[in-house]
C-alpha cells in the first residue's frame, strides 16, 4: 500500500513495551467482548483455542512481547511491530522469516466499527490466534517464502491467495462452515455477513479460481472460498504457484462480483 496513513505507529519503550492509554484499553476491551460474543458460534475451534493460548483478555491492550513469546512457544512463529503501511516486499520478507508484521496503533473511537487500514486489534485479535495452529503457521511462512522467491511480478496475484485465506478464509467443520480469516473474525459486519450467507457466494477453494478472482477491500465480501482442513492450506504452497499464476494471467480475471469503486 502506498497511501498515507491517518495514524502514527507507536514506538516501544526501552523495555520493549508499548504505552497504551486507558481509553485505548477501553476500546480494545469493547471490541474484544463484542467479537468474542459473536464468534462463539461462528469462528472455528482452532481460532477460539488460539485466543486462549495467547492469553488475550478484554482488560488491557496486549503487548507484542507477550504475543511473540506465546507464539514462539506454540508454533515457532513470531511478530514484529511495523508502521501501519509497509511495502509488499517487506511484508512478504517478514512472513518468510516466520514473523507476522503487526501495526502497533489502535483505532480511535470514531473508527471503532470500521477502519480500512489494519490496526492492532485487526492484527492481534484477527491474525495471531490462528498462528498458534502449526499447519496454518507453516502455510503463512511458506507463502512468504514463495512470494520472496517469485518477486514483484507475481505479487498482485499472490495476494489474492492471502486475501481469500488469511484475511477472508472459511473452513468446513462438523458443526458447519466456520470463519478463520482475520478480516472476518475482527469485523462484526463481516462475520455476520459470512455466516448468514444471504448476499454472498461460497466456493470450494481452488487455486486457479482464487487467482482469477478480483476483490475490493472496502466492502463486505461477495465471494468466500472455503477449505476443508488446515492441511489444505499447506498443500496450496506445495503446488506450482508460478505456473498457476501464469495460467491465471492467460485466462484473465473472472467478472467482478461487485461494482467498480467510484474514483
Amino acid at each position: 500500500m502506498t497511501k498515507e496513513s491517518s495514524y502514527t505507529a507507536k514506538l516501544p519503550g526501552p523495555d520493549g513495551l508499548y504505552d497504551y492509554t486507558p481509553d485505548e484499553d477501553a476500546i480494545w476491551g469493547e471490541l474484544y467482548r463484542r467479537q468474542m460474543k459473536l464468534l462463539a458460534d461462528t469462528a472455528c475451534r482452532e481460532y477460539l483455542d488460539g485466543v486462549k493460548m495467547l492469553g488475550l483478555k478484554p482488560d488491557k491492550v496486549p503487548q507484542l512481547l507477550d504475543v511473540n513469546r506465546r507464539l514462539n512457544e506454540t508454533t515457532g512463529f513470531g511478530v514484529e511491530g511495523v508502521p501501519a503501511l509497509i511495502p509488499p516486499s517487506r511484508f512478504y520478507e517478514l512472513l518468510s522469516q516466520g514473523k507476522f508484521p503487526l501495526a502497533t496503533f489502535l483505532r480511535r473511537r470514531e473508527h471503532i466499527d470500521y477502519i480500512e487500514e489494519p490496526d492492532l486489534f485487526h492484527e492481534v485479535f484477527g491474525h495471531c490466534p490462528m498462528l498458534t495452529n502449526q499447519s496454518y503457521a507453516n502455510f503463512v511462512r511458506h507463502f512468504g517464502e514463495t512470494a520472496v522467491r517469485l518477486g514483484k511480478g507475481y505479487s498482485w496475484h499472490l495476494f489474492r491467495i492471502f486475501w481469500f485465506t488469511v484475511e477472508f478464509g472459511l473452513i468446513n467443520t462438523p458443526q458447519g462452515r466456520r470463519c478463520f480469516g482475520a478480516g472476518i473474525v475482527s469485523s462484526p459486519s463481516e462475520a455476520k455477513a459470512a455466516m448468514e450467507g444471504k448476499a454472498c457466494e461460497f466456493r470450494p477453494f481452488d487455486l486457479l479460481s482464487v487467482l482469477r478472482t478480483p476483490y475490493r477491500i472496502d466492502i463486505l465480501q461477495p465471494i468466500y472460498y472455503v477449505i476443508d482442513s488446515f492441511a489444505d492450506l499447506e498443500a496450496i504452497v506445495e503446488q506450482d504457484i508460478e505456473a498457476t499464476i501464469l495460467k491465471a494471467k492467460s485466462l484473465g480475471d473472472f467478472a467482478p462480483a461487485f461494482e467498480a469503486k467510484a474514483s
